[in-house]
């Protein structure tokens, strides 16, 4: 086959940016990129939701030096034309031989055969990936180990830490709370190890993220001898409360009630299963009273001005924080703190960062390798129930 001219369309570029440099094939295709196209990335470099895509996609475009722009003189004679039909003419008017337009833009298929103009779609679509979500805190058997990262030796999990290596063959039990899988053990096995001030748990929802963060900091606030921990922190990005939150009557805690409803209930069926009534004001703890010397739940902004020390901080929900509210937080700890940072980048609430610019992605990016710090993607075949795994196996 000869070499052949792909023209892309945006919406290919922001589905999968690598995809330049697959339909390059090496030396074997030329790929050419309509003016319009760059125009059309420039302004959806704003949008919070894609713009790290975009920036992906701009990146792979300075990179490959092969790829081709199309003159911007001709485009620039079509702003009386939607952006789909600007492509199509510069694509027809290019000159280059036997164009072949990519796009799954249907609408913009039906036109380009109007024209005689061939076109394919582009169905290798690749999520971005998060650095929390690319580095699942293992390293291959063919990489040279990361600081505080597993790696699979002949079915078996070796953790290697900073100065020593471990093989995982036993399974913890903490609170009362045995892991459903092997991962949910590692998770316990880095929360519980106290070489690491700091840690990151990356996964959907369902995994007991939350839960396995509980049962530990419980484990190590209120049984654990020989430890500096006296008290449990958990701290949330509630940015969807804003500055309203000093409108609604009550204390900080009775404001947080349909926000931290879940945390509750997490900690009452671990108090079935072993009691733990030294984190509840009363004797009933459906009363939702936290005993505030043992357990307490802050928005981000009541720790400016904190000195957190002597305690587990347990940060929920990171990718809704942003770099620099995770950095005012993190710099609150003093001496004998173990932090637990939990997220899903791939669920971002907070309007104004996206999969990238987040901070539990930031974590990662800027901790990675450092002797005092762990990350790991919780994963496994069971998650809160039958649903649940039907809905993340289906990638629904």
């Amino acid at each position: 086959m000869g070499q052949k001219n792909f023209v892309l369309d945006t919406n290919v570029l922001i589905e999968n940016p690598k995809c330049i440099t697959t339909l390059r094939n090496g030396q074997d295709n030329k790929i050419h990129i309509p003016y319009t196209v760059l125009t059309e990335l420039d302004k959806l470099k704003r949008d919070p939701r894609i713009g790290h895509i975009v920036a992906q996609a701009i990146s792979i475009i300075l990179k490959d030096k092969i790829v081709t722009i199309l003159p911007p003189e001709y485009a620039e004679s079509l702003t009386a034309l939607n952006p789909d039909d600007c492509i199509l003419k510069e694509t027809i008017n290019s000159g280059i031989d036997e164009p072949v337009l990519i796009t799954n833009d249907r609408i913009l298929q039906i036109k380009a055969g109007i024209y005689s103009l061939k076109c394919e779609g582009y169905k290798d679509s690749e999520p971005f990936r998060s650095d929390s979500q690319i580095y699942t805190g293992f390293t291959a058997e063919t990489e040279s180990p990361i600081i505080n990262s597993f790696r699979w030796e002949n079915g078996t999990p070796v953790f290697y830490g900073h100065k020593e290596n471990k093989a995982v063959t036993y399974t913890h039990e903490v609170w009362g709370v045995t892991p459903r899988n092997i991962y949910q053990n590692l998770a316990i096995e880095l929360m519980l190890n106290d070489k690491l001030n700091i840690i990151s748990v990356q996964s959907e929802a369902g995994y007991g993220k939350t839960f396995l963060a509980l049962a530990s900091a419980l484990f190590l606030a209120l049984e654990k001898k020989d430890n500096p921990y006296e008290k449990v922190y958990l701290v949330k990005p509630l940015w969807e409360i804003g500055a309203k939150m000093g409108f609604l009557p009550g204390t900080v805690e009775e404001k947080m009630q349909p926000y931290i409803r879940y945390i509750h209930d997490l900690a009452v069926k671990l108090h079935e299963q072993r009691p733990a009534n030294r984190i509840f004001m009363d004797s009933d703890p459906e009363k939702i009273r936290f005993n505030q010397k043992k357990f307490e739940i802050l928005p981000i902004a009541y720790i400016r001005g904190m000195n957190l020390e002597n305690c587990v901080v347990i940060i929920d929900e990171m990718q809704n924080m942003s770099r620099s509210e995770v950095r005012s937080l993190l710099t609150r700890m003093g001496e004998g703190v173990k932090c637990i940072c939990l997220g899903d980048t791939r669920q971002v609430d907070n309007p104004y960062l996206n999969e990238s610019n987040n901070g539990l992605n930031w974590i990662v990016k800027k901790l990675k390798n450092n002797k005092e710090y762990a990350h790991m993607v919780l994963k496994g075949e069971r998650s809160r129930g039958p649903i649940t795994d039907l809905i993340i196996k289906t990638g629904l």
